[in-house]
């Protein structure tokens, strides 16, 4: 199997290396049979796996130094890769990396762009009516990120200050919600990537960053100053994270749900999260909404 690196100019803000990318994709696939054909007979005759990476959603999915694609959700994609290659007896596997972010995630599979979509996106019944979702691969909860000196302990502690949000994730929405029901008066950014909203709360323009809690454990695990920091509050929600396919490819779905399980099953999955949260900068132990997951796989998707 080989894998194709990222550009090193590549990044979700780099729009144009991100449709030059798509365009070149979408010409190798023009050979391909005018009718419609599903994933796997398609991965099959251009020995060709795209994945959707993030650029900086540590420690799912990111880019590291070296520009090649890191983290949780992709260490379980190279080895549904690996399944793949050998489900078609494929002398050699292509994998290819595409930048997304989580704005035009949910686009990029269901126009076909990518095979899988592999970061943190959560399982919403809005997202199953354009996407499919394998079974859950973590789960994780909204909290909020501030500076330790902010005195920002609570939701209630943000009335009438700016916060910010990564744009198009389900935070945004959820947010945008508890603004209006408890009469707030927040002041809501919109950030590119969390890298983005990281720097927001850090330099002083937002109180606080909303998001997944593990997410915010890995940028602060990453900052020049992590004591500076604190992920406060209570859980806002509970997010079942999966990796995303498209809707019209049961053979590839039915392919990586039995790979994931026989990961669960084997405790492969358990080894692959300790390698990204059970380090020096970062131990964040098993909740026990993934250790069910894990138990009895499922696909439930984020309530409400």
């Amino acid at each position: 199997m080989r894998r194709s690196r990222i550009p090193a100019a590549a990044c979700p803000l780099a729009a144009g290396l991100l449709l030059a990318a798509c365009a070149a994709f979408a010409q190798e696939g023009a050979a391909a049979p005018a009718e419609r054909v599903d994933a796997l007979k398609r991965i099959g005759y251009t020995t060709t796996l795209t994945i959707g990476v993030r650029a900086s959603n540590a420690p799912f999915s990111f880019v590291d130094a070296q520009n090649q694609p890191q983290g949780y959700s992709i260490d379980l994609c190279l080895r549904i890769a690996d399944a793949v290659k050998k489900e078609l007896k494929l002398p050699r596997l292509d994998v290819r990396f595409l930048p997304v972010t989580s704005a035009n995630a949910v686009d990029m599979v269901k126009g076909g762009k990518i095979d899988l979509e592999c970061g943190s996106t959560t399982n919403t019944r809005e997202r199953q009516k354009d996407v499919a979702f394998t079974y859950t691969t973590f789960v994780t909860g909204v909290r909020m990120l501030a500076r330790r000196k902010s005195n920002i302990d609570d939701f209630d502690d943000l009335r009438d200050k700016k916060v910010v949000v990564t744009r198009g994730s389900t935070t945004e929405a959820m947010l945008t919600q508890l603004n209006e029901d408890r009469m707030m008066n927040l002041d809501i950014v919109e950030a590119n990537d969390d890298r983005e909203a990281f720097f927001a709360v850090s330099s002083g323009r937002a109180a606080a960053f909303l998001a997944d809690d593990v997410r915010l454990y890995g940028l602060i695990a990453k900052a020049q100053k992590p004591d500076e920091f604190a992920i406060v509050g209570k859980y806002l929600s509970v997010e079942p994270y999966a990796i995303v396919l498209r809707r019209d490819d049961p053979a590839l779905r039915r392919l990586v749900d039995q790979t994931l399980n026989e990961m669960f099953q084997s405790g492969e999955v358990r080894r692959i999260y300790a390698r990204w949260f059970a380090t020096a900068d970062m131990n964040v132990p098993m909740n026990p909404y993934l250790k069910e997951a894990l138990a009895v796989p499922n696909t439930y998707p984020a309530w409400p």
